[in-house]
């Protein structure tokens, strides 16, 4: 967000307006993300180092320069508009049994990454980044997100005492994988010359999903097989 709004005024008129819109709905986004933090904090204190590890991963990129930090929001956004296609295609599998309310904040959150997919790309591009850059971008992100998705899947599966079931395991393997057959592939022909994150087909059901947000009491209808099925 810092570094988007870095360069708000080297950007043209139309493009200002979709970035200070991005920048404004990432904040709420953020807001969001920390207040469910400290909730599975309090619950489970393990959590802590975890949420300490990756405060201090981003107060470090945060202290790199403002071009690294637009290649990081384009990658970053890349990948998480991916991982929602991925997801939107496994719902019915991936939260079968699953808490109702957290599955709702995790589906919003990917849901909220599909309408915006392209902003942090045009802002790197009208600043003069390259693909060279958004490749660099697209590689720390991946680290990033891969390193705290798998201590965060450890400590999980510990507290919910099936860190020792091969089952577990194999469906995460299985997931793995199977993502990463899908994003690799799409990583490398975003970084064609000539690719725009708008060339990719969006997901179907998240977008259908997302219009059911209710802006007077700023809620999401919770989430359920059944709105699945619908």
């Amino acid at each position: 967000m810092r570094s988007v709004r870095a360069v708000l005024d080297d950007l043209p008129a139309p493009l200002r307006a979709e970035a200070e819109a991005w920048a404004a709905q990432e904040a709420a986004h953020h807001g969001a993300h920390q207040r469910f933090n400290r909730i599975l904090v309090a619950r489970r204190p393990s959590l802590g180092r975890i949420d300490g590890w990756a405060r201090r991963t981003f107060a470090w990129l945060d202290r790199r320069s403002t071009r690294f930090g637009l290649a990081y929001a384009a990658g970053f956004e890349m990948l998480a508009f991916m991982a929602a296609r991925w997801v939107d295609r496994r719902s019915s599998t991936l939260f079968r049994g699953a808490e109702p309310v957290p599955t709702t904040l995790f589906l919003w959150h990917l849901a909220e990454e599909v309408e915006h997919k392209a902003v942090a790309f045009d802002v790197l591009r009208a600043t003069g980044g390259r693909r060279v850059a958004l490749a660099a971008g697209m590689a720390a992100a991946m680290v990033v997100m891969a390193w705290f998705t798998v201590l965060g899947t450890v400590a999980g599966l510990a507290a919910s005492s099936r860190l020792w079931r091969p089952s577990a395991h194999g469906r995460m393997l299985c997931w793995s994988f199977g993502f990463l057959f899908e994003l690799l592939p799409a990583l490398a022909g975003a970084l064609v010359r000539g690719h725009h994150p708008s060339d990719m087909a969006d997901p179907y059901w998240l977008p259908v999903w997302l219009q059911s947000y209710d802006p007077v009491t700023h809620t999401m209808p919770e989430w359920s097989m059944d709105v699945v099925a619908r």
